[in-house]
Order: structure tokens, then sequence, then C-alpha cells
């Protein structure tokens, strides 16, 4: 393939991706003049139109659907490739994008990170924290963390944490004008804090199991949040009951702010994984990051 065309697909997956030229020629380092330029002369050589311009968007037409769909991914394997050369350089470098829920985040992520990153100064980390199964492919991130059952099957999983278990858990005075849940039923006469998901179509609905019978409860109350921290802070107030993480509420039941209930009803989930697509090639610094976080019992 011609260094031109090469040169040009890039460009096109760029406004592709972006629907915006002003966004693509940002990231590219170009003219805005420069990159309709290029564009329109790639549409001439294949003598098909690849964008759909008006004066307030910029979309693919069926044709550049197709383009994006097939030389996407193929270009991005050679980008993984050529990065994959850094194991030639004296230290392991390069930016890691992961994307990852708030639990995870900060319970699994932030303590490895805190000690991996002064040891590899040149290896740096963004984390997006996102509740919906994100396409870590398609939104261009280099892993993912899920629980274990949530991997899809085509991507490579790597065990970063331990089981846990969920906690329903109230402050002493909201239970002073309130008695406590005997089982998860119970919860519909009760002020909960609720959770905002995307991937559950809104709100989340509480999860519970016994002796193998699943159970899952549609809460009510005052208070919506799609955060950990303004659920935590939400219950120590006394606002109602909330569905945490038990790690994350362990410190304020040991010192007896908070107060469980229905404990025998929230069995473990399947620990957190960190997955990446199965063709990446793994660059040094994604390698060491990877062994940073691996869960060893």
């Amino acid at each position: 393939m011609a260094r031109q065309n090469i040169s040009d697909l890039t460009a096109f997956l760029a406004v592709a991706r972006e629907r915006s030229f002003t966004r693509a020629a940002a990231q590219l380092g170009v003219s805005q003049s420069a990159l309709s330029h290029t564009l329109r002369g790639l549409e001439e050589r294949l003598g098909l139109r690849l964008l759909t311009r008006t004066t307030r968007s910029v979309a693919p037409t069926e044709a550049g659907e197709r383009l994006l769909r097939t030389v996407g991914p193929r270009l991005e394997e050679i980008d993984a490739e050529m990065s994959a050369l850094t194991e030639l350089r004296d230290k392991p470098a390069g930016t890691i994008r992961i994307t990852a829920a708030e639990h995870s985040a900060s319970a699994i992520l932030w303590p490895a990170l805190a000690k991996l990153l002064p040891r590899y100064p040149d290896i740096k980390v963004e984390i997006t924290i996102d509740y919906g199964l994100t396409d870590i492919v398609a939104e261009r991130y280099d892993a993912g963390v899920r629980l274990g059952e949530q991997v899809a099957k085509d991507m490579i999983a790597v065990r970063i944490g331990p089981d846990f278990s969920m906690a329903v858990v109230g402050a002493p005075s909201y239970f002073a004008g309130h008695p406590k849940p005997a089982k998860p039923q119970d919860l519909t006469a009760h002020s909960c804090i609720n959770i905002r998901l995307p991937t559950h179509g809104g709100i989340y609905a509480w999860e519970f199991e016994k002796r193998g019978r699943g159970l899952r409860v549609r809460v009510d109350g005052q208070l919506v949040f799609n955060n950990l921290a303004l659920r935590m802070s939400a219950v120590l107030a006394g606002l109602g009951l909330a569905y945490l993480p038990e790690d994350q509420a362990q410190p304020y039941l040991a010192d007896g702010r908070l107060i469980r209930v229905l404990a025998d009803w929230c069995p473990p989930f399947s620990g957190y994984h960190l997955y990446y697509p199965s063709r990446r090639q793994l660059t040094p610094a994604f390698a060491v990051l990877v062994e940073a976080l691996r869960y060893r019992r």
C-alpha cells in the first residue's frame, strides 16, 4: 500500500471517529483545510463518498462505515506492533488507558499504581470511571476492569482481586427510628439510597442470594447516586440504607458508625478481572502493569 494511502486512511479514521474535522485536525496536528483536502483526495481516488458533511455535523456514509469497521482495527494492530518496539528501550514507557468502575479503581487499581508508578516514571496511566460495559476496542482503551462473569469470551482476563461481598448497612441514627429488615423483601418498607447504573437499565435492583435462591429487590428512597462516595456520605448521615462493597463499609462497621443487616443474604461475587483483546501485542509498560495487578492468593 502506498504511503500516501496509509496517511489518508489515518486521516479518515480520525474524522470518522471524532465526527468532527476540528477535533480530528487537532488530534493529527494539521489544519482543517489540509485535512479536508486530504479526505477529498481519498474520496476521489476511491470514487466513493466516505463522509456526509453538514454545517453542524460529520458522519460516515455506508461506504465510510464499512471502511471504518474493516480498516480501523488493522491500522490499530499495526500501531500496537509499533508501540511494542518500545521493549528495545531501557525502561517501559507509554500511556495506558483503562476503564473501570469506581470501586475497582479505588480498591484495586489505585493501591497497585501507587506502588508501581514511582518505579517507572515513563509509564503514564489514564483511568476513566465508567459504570457502562464499555467496548474497549471501539473506545480505544488498552484494558478494562469487570467482575469475572462479565468478561467477554474473546478477551484475555487476568484476575486482579479476591471475591468480595456486598453489604446492606445503615447508621445507628437510622435504625433508632426503623426496625432492622429480617429478609430482603422488608427493604421495600425502608428508605434506601439507590444506585443508577446504565448496565441495569437505570436504577439498580439490589441482588441477594441464599441457599441457591437468587432475589432482586427494587428499593425506594429520597436519594439516587451513580457513585460510591456520595452513597457512603448519605448512609453515614442516617438518610437511609445503602448497598455497598463490604470492604468499603468495614472500617465504619468496626467503629460502630454503621450497622450491617441481611449478611446471610449477601454471598461473594466473583472478583475483579483486568481484560484486554486477545490479539493485543503487550507493550513492556502494559506487561509491567498486568503483573503488578495480578492477584495472587
